[in-house]
């Protein structure tokens, strides 16, 4: 590869040419710039084609991935191709990422911090969405790892880079990963990486986004040299979770696993049973099945419907919708009063919290689109009301027979045994 100097000009192959600005960072397949491609501030990725085994696959593959466009906006998506001859190097374009957005990386370094518990699983729903919508266009990632994510802290907003390491099911383009999240079967060389092997990487990615550490490495990794054989043992042929619960040889390390210690009581009981789920040895070696996109995508909604703000501290915690809860900062206990069920959901109602197109319309996975606002009455806030911001009127079934016509933008007071039609989806006050 010949690396690009300030001012060097960059063919494109649809017509003109970038100038680059300067370099923005350095990784195992290239280099990447910032560079002035029609008047408009660019990324261009440059690659080190000498360490490509397949150049020129490569380079169709990402042709290929421009012409279809990105799955979602939460993709940096190859926008243009450079020019290309055999035996020389060439990159591709997309767009900067914006500046409130933070390199996962530094989130793990603890340079960064979410501003909120809130914000923490936002980042993981929108990571789960890109990858499930990534799949259902007939695409793997094959490259999925901790330098693939861009987060906005404030928000959970996700950007997700390095996708030219995208093929359709089926195709490899001679990359297999980064150690510690390829699934054992690519350590151990028997299959290229495919949807199936994403799914044990992502959920790598959802242990380290919510606990900090990563889910493979205690104290059986806590060697002094990590040698090629002992990382094919402890990613491969011998992998064990840290809390496995019927084998405790790899528990995390006091002063060490710091997060994983401190974080894996506090979260709710279904999360750390999905992940016991996804790194069972049964998983890992591929005798059950993996954690779909769409089960994460329901318990992360599940964990946002569940996190509650103290009415003793004012802090972040965790509640239930038919039991008391002892608050995770001041051991105060929290009480739910009433819930909505859904089809899928029991959503406690609580003050300043929304419900969304998934739990009101059992046909959607959308968890973005707000339809309910849960409210308190000013003078009296153990009364909840929901106001209805669906688009759609209600029909309400009270307990004592009487029938409510709720129109969008009207507020419902809540009572138990509330029976609410919410366009075709029935929910209960319980």
């Amino acid at each position: 590869m010949s690396e690009l100097k300030m001012g060097d000009r960059v063919r494109i192959l649809n017509g003109g040419e970038c100038k680059v600005l300067a370099k923005l960072g350095e990784g195992g397949q290239g280099i990447v710039y910032k560079v002035s491609y029609e008047g408009k501030e660019m990324a261009l990725k440059w690659y080190f084609i000498e360490k490509m085994k397949n150049p020129k696959q490569f380079y169709s593959n990402l042709q290929r991935n421009i012409e279809q466009g990105a799955p979602t906006d939460s993709f940096l998506w190859p926008q243009e191709l450079s020019e290309y001859s055999q035996g020389e190097s060439f990159g591709y374009l997309m767009e900067l990422r914006p500046q409130q957005y933070e390199d996962f990386s530094r989130f793990l370094l603890a340079r960064v911090r979410f501003s909120s518990v809130a914000a923490l699983i936002n980042a993981g729903l929108n990571m789960v969405e890109g990858f499930r919508a990534l799949h259902n266009r007939g695409y793997s990632y094959q490259d999925l790892n901790d330098g693939n994510f861009f987060i906005n802290p404030q928000s959970g907003d996700v950007l997700i880079c390095d996708n030219d390491n995208v093929a359709p099911y089926g195709e490899n383009l001679g990359i297999a990963g980064k150690s510690g999240f390829m699934a054992p079967e690519i350590v151990l060389k028997k299959k290229n990486p495919d949807v199936n092997t994403d799914k044990f990487s992502l959920a790598v990615m959802l242990y380290l986004l919510l606990f900090m550490n990563r889910p493979l490495e205690g104290k059986r990794t806590m060697v002094p040299c990590m040698t090629e054989e002992l990382e094919h043992k402890f990613y491969g042929s011998e992998p064990v979770f840290m809390y496995d619960p019927t084998d405790d040889s790899n528990r995390p390390v006091k002063g060490v696993h710091t997060n994983a210690i401190r974080r894996w009581p506090i979260y709710p009981e279904y999360i750390r049973e999905a992940f016991v789920k996804a790194f069972s040895k049964n998983s890992m070696n591929g005798t059950a099945p993996r954690i779909i996109e769409k089960e994460w995508q329901e318990l992360l909604t599940r964990m946002r419907d569940d996190l509650a703000i103290c009415e003793h501290c004012g802090n972040e915690t965790f509640v239930h919708y038919d039991r008391e809860m002892i608050c995770i900062n001041c051991g105060k206990p929290v009480k739910v009063s009433y819930s909505l069920k859904t089809s899928r959901y029991n959503v406690p109602l609580l003050k300043g919290k929304y419900l969304y197109k998934c739990h009101t319309d059992a046909s959607s996975e959308d968890f973005k689109t707000i339809t309910v606002e849960i409210k308190t009455k000013k003078t009296d806030p153990s009364v909840i009301g929901l106001k209805n911001v669906s688009g759609l009127n209600w029909i309400v079934n009270n307990a004592d027979g009487t029938i409510l016509n709720v129109k969008n933008g009207d507020m419902l007071t809540v009572q138990k045994g509330m029976e609410i039609m919410m366009g075709s989806t029935k929910t209960v006050v319980q």
